[in-house]
């Protein structure tokens, strides 16, 4: 079943429309055909508990990161950040449909294709629950009634350049450390961000966090506002080790195939 909203719907039929897509025991899985700008507008109108009993796969990625970290958190579910059903439609490669076919259909825990490249900010090992998505929704549940716990978290990030610049990702940064997320999580994961000035997402981390933290980061280019988008399960516990070639991996099962 497919989410696709334009402004025109309010916010109590988006809610509506989530609700009962989640009672309804012949849907399997909740793909969000595409992102937005206002998911945080249906937060209070969210039946939490009918979701929670309810359990089924939500994927999107972009403002869905809104909605699917903020079910997890409410519900104890995992929710996974991945392709848009519409960006399906637009890629030029399978990638992305074949990502989620092996983690819906095969239930593989596989992250990306063999030999991709991960590269090494800061080393270390950790492990945690993941946590995350686009940066710019990220940053904006860090406090208030609805502020995600990223304690003892694996938190991976991505950002849209053509939306957000280097000075843009800063400030969001900033506002998560001045919130002391960063001294709760226990790695960093690091994807796609494209920027006309060519700064990396991984410069901006840097100079704005600083040496102040210990916990690895690593960065990779098969998640974000990009045609490569493996399925990211949010919730699920991951392990970092800068010292495999594959620098991070899923440890746990995340999808039940029936």
């Amino acid at each position: 079943m497919l989410i696709h909203y334009g402004y025109s719907s309010t916010a109590q039929e988006k809610a509506e429309d989530i609700n009962e897509m989640f009672q309804d025991k012949e849907v399997k899985m909740i793909w969000c055909a595409k992102g937005g700008n206002n998911s945080n507008t249906i937060f209070e109108l969210l039946d939490y508990e009918t979701i929670k009993q309810n359990p089924k796969i939500l994927c999107g990625y972009s403002d869905i990161t809104s909605i699917t970290n903020v079910i997890s958190a409410k519900t104890g579910l995992v929710t996974f950040s991945g392709t848009n059903f519409k960006t399906i439609a637009t890629d030029e490669t399978d990638y992305s449909l074949q990502e989620a076919l092996k983690r819906f259909v095969d239930a593989s825990l596989e992250i990306g294709k063999e030999k991709e490249e991960y590269i090494t900010i800061k080393e270390g090992q950790a492990e945690g629950a993941l946590i995350g998505g686009n940066l710019n929704l990220i940053h904006s549940l860090v406090s208030g009634k609805y502020k995600l716990d990223f304690k003892d978290k694996i938190l991976f990030i991505e950002e849209l350049g053509l939306e957000t610049n280097p000075a843009g990702a800063s400030h969001f940064l900033a506002h998560m450390k001045q919130n002391g997320v960063f001294n709760q999580i226990k790695g960093m994961w690091i994807g796609n961000y494209q920027h006309e000035s060519n700064v990396s997402l991984e410069q901006i981390v840097l100079n704005t966090i600083g040496n102040d933290y210990q916990f690895p980061i690593i960065k990779s280019n098969n998640f974000g506002h990009i045609e490569t988008k493996t399925v990211i399960p949010i919730g699920t516990k991951a392990k970092i080790d800068t010292n495999q070639r594959q620098k991070i991996e899923l440890i746990e099962p995340c999808v039940v195939v029936k």
